[in-house]
């Protein structure tokens, strides 16, 4: 990794020991995996982050469902779950 800096973190003994037998078992470093779980933490809560705000800015707009296309989704996905219930 270019330009990767060094970053300490304490971890519980039992996380810790459960990250080791992850890189064990993957035949990586302790550090790649550890690296490589932020990467995904961060990605998915920036992503999360990024769709509030949008979220947030349509509100501010007054962008919201109808009260018949809210019924609509909340519809469609109640009529799979009762058609999967009765199978």
């Amino acid at each position: 990794m270019a330009g990767a800096s060094v970053t300490t973190l304490r971890l519980e003994p039992g996380l810790r020991k459960r990250l080791d037998g992850l890189a064990k078992a993957q035949g990586r470093s302790r550090s790649y995996v550890a690296a490589e779980a932020i990467r995904e933490y961060v990605a998915a809560n920036e992503w999360q982050i990024e769709e509030i705000q949008k979220a947030a800015t349509e509100a501010d707009r007054g962008e919201f469902a109808s009260a018949a296309e809210v019924q609509r989704v909340m519809s469609k996905w109640s009529g799979r779950r009762r058609a999967q219930s009765a199978r």
